[in-house]
């Protein structure tokens, strides 16, 4: 019997879960792509990392402690995908600011027929078999396994003839793990444009084999064969980096303050660890969840793990924390800072993304009250997002020849 999927906001949660897998990390290459009722042979820990409740460093450290590399490597593989495709996005943002333009748009676009599809793709009343059952899954419990949401973006796109974006919209909807990277191009690399000319066309017979049966399409319904998308080519530019000279900086100031954000929870742990903070902020912008699109459920699992966060942040450094709605984050970081004197605030800098748009304008609200923003960057992002210049495969490479 499967044990029902919950996913509690907390960094305790996070923990608990770690420890509850690491007996079975040493199998997970040879059950990873079995999809089964409960997920529990796979470990289910990629909504609390996309917070960084959990930081991927200690993931891999805790499963290379239990086993040898070898058992575990293919676990080990998984966690590191994320860190490349963030890294690689950081490099090539327009994939996401293109996506963003795009949603609306080919939402307004959609024929009559399309519309029709596309409502029933949502309602998981297509008829296909898997695919309607994934589509309730997604929104009633925030997650798929990640061999479902291949099967599922890949008739999405070749089956049902939707446009990708709106796909990976539904996705970032509802998944409590929704991550900007790694959910946009996840979608690109089905659609066939991550990785020029490499689609991914889902099988019947490898839906049945992998879901033991429970899902069997008939394979005259789905695609046989992958089309070709074309897009012009993404510009690259430089990844930003740390300023040096600011964080050399944050031992010159006496009062300093900390941003907490839902791209990371974890800032007892870290960089951050050894300075002496004056208060927290860890207020939410109304308008964000509208902005991103976000599901009630996903908004609600955010704010409540923004404030597991800032819980332990305020315990942490012994600082008082501030939270609440806001409807203009930017202002109320002002306020805060004034009312409390500060000198500086430091945070973790979001990733490409609705908090790095928010960062932005704090930066740029700050500067205008004569306050220094700073922002950090882990080491383990500094050390593997300039890799992530190509394929994974030579990223990790390059990653497993240095471990």
């Amino acid at each position: 019997m499967s044990v029902p999927l919950v996913f509690a906001p907390t960094r305790a949660a996070a923990l608990a879960r770690l420890e509850a897998f690491l007996p079975a990390a040493g199998r997970y290459a040879a059950e990873r792509n079995h999809v089964r009722p409960g997920h529990e042979n796979i470990s289910r820990l990629s909504p609390w990392v996309q917070k960084r409740l959990l930081l991927e460093s200690e993931v891999v450290a805790a499963a290379r402690a239990r086993w040898s590399f070898p058992a575990v490597e293919k676990f080990v593989q998984e966690v590191y995908w994320r860190t490349y495709w963030k890294g690689w996005l950081e490099q090539r943002p327009a994939a996401w600011s293109r996506w963003v333009e795009a949603v609306p748009r080919l939402r307004a676009s959609l024929s009559s027929d399309q519309r029709a599809t596309w409502e029933a793709a949502l309602a998981g009343k297509t008829g296909i078999a898997g695919f309607d059952a994934w589509a309730h899954e997604l929104v009633a419990t925030g997650y798929l396994h990640n061999h479902a949401r291949m099967w599922f973006a890949s008739i999405w796109v070749f089956t049902l003839r939707l446009p990708w974006e709106l796909g990976a919209a539904f996705f970032y909807e509802h998944l409590l793990d929704g991550d900007v990277a790694s959910n946009t191009l996840s979608w690109r690399w089905v659609a066939g444009l991550q990785t020029p000319g490499k689609t991914y066309v889902a099988r019947a017979d490898n839906i049945a084999f992998y879901t033991d049966g429970a899902h069997a399409p008939d394979s005259s319904r789905l695609a046989a064969a992958a089309f070709a998308i074309d897009e012009q080519p993404l510009p690259k530019v430089a990844a930003w980096t740390e300023d040096a000279a600011q964080v050399a900086a944050l031992a010159t100031h006496e009062r300093i303050g900390l941003w907490v954000h839902p791209e990371d929870l974890a800032v007892e742990q870290g960089e951050l660890v050894g300075l002496k903070v004056k208060a927290v902020s860890a207020s939410w912008p109304k308008g964000i969840a509208t902005q991103a699109g976000w599901s009630e459920k996903v908004t609600a699992w955010t704010q409540a793990a923004l404030h597991d966060g800032a819980k332990r942040s305020g315990e942490h450094f012994g600082a008082h924390v501030s939270s609440g709605d806001t409807s203009d984050l930017a202002a109320s970081l002002v306020q805060w800072a004034k009312q409390n004197n500060l000198q500086a605030v430091v945070a973790y800098r979001p990733f490409i993304g609705p908090w790095l748009a928010e960062a932005l304008a704090i930066e740029t609200a700050l500067a205008a009250a004569g306050i220094v923003m700073i922002w950090r960057r882990r080491a383990w992002d500094s050390e593997h997002f300039p890799h992530a210049t190509r394929g994974y495969f030579p990223f990790w490479e390059r990653t497993r020849s240095a471990r």
